[in-house]
């Protein structure tokens, strides 16, 4: 499975739902579970961005389908990072010969 780093931040729908959003975060992760995708963690964070997840999805198609399922409600918008643990990193400086 790919591993991608969600970052997100509310827009004001989602500041004035502020309080359903842990139900969100649920729903969420029954859509990516439902997609064979999973929520591996999920942080709220100060700064830039209001939330950052841990998603391991099976490729980048899935992953596409869970950021504009999330961003169809309104309530947040994204932004998402392909991300390659320590062991792909070194296997890909090797691929280069």
């Amino acid at each position: 499975m790919a591993t991608y780093i969600m970052m997100g931040t509310f827009t004001q729908q989602g500041m004035d739902k502020i309080r359903g959003s842990p139900a969100r975060i649920d729903t969420a992760r029954e859509t990516m579970h439902s997609l064979g995708a999973e929520l591996k963690a999920w942080y709220v964070t100060l700064g830039q961005y209001d939330y950052v997840a841990l998603i391991e999805a099976p490729n980048d198609e899935t992953m596409a389908k869970i950021a504009l399922s999330i961003g169809a409600h309104g309530n947040i918008r994204t932004q998402t990072l392909r991300a390659f643990t320590e062991q792909e990193y070194r296997q890909i400086i090797t691929d280069l010969g």
